[in-house]
């Protein structure tokens, strides 16, 4: 399974409607495409003082090939609309993560 992050920084001044649009209809387009089995955005805890909030946005996807396939035929268009929308006030840097063990669970002590 392929893990495809988002890290994006949001200027305070638009970040709870920017929170909003991405719940509303960025991330409902991402999906949309079929490309990705699941999503969820996690908020920074702990920020540094930079005017900005973090969110990590994140999607699962079943193989590379898929992913790769969604960045050549939906991404730009996609990621076109967030970039005009909110020119300016936000940083993002994009990962792929590929997942090797999801819920380990901690072993008892002896």
């Amino acid at each position: 399974m392929i893990l495809y992050n988002e890290t994006i920084s949001v200027d305070n001044t638009v970040a709870d409607e920017w929170l909003q649009w991405m719940k509303e209809e960025h991330i409902p387009a991402v999906m949309r495409t079929g490309f990705f089995l699941g999503n969820q955005i996690s908020r920074l805890m702990h920020e540094v003082a930079n005017d900005g909030t973090t969110y990590a946005v994140q999607y699962t996807c079943r193989s590379l090939n898929d992913l790769e396939e969604y960045q050549r035929e939906h991404a730009s268009e996609i990621d076109m609309r967030h970039h005009e929308r909110y020119q300016g006030k936000y940083v993002v840097f994009r990962s792929m993560l590929e997942v090797v063990a999801s819920n380990v669970e901690r072993k008892a002590a002896e």
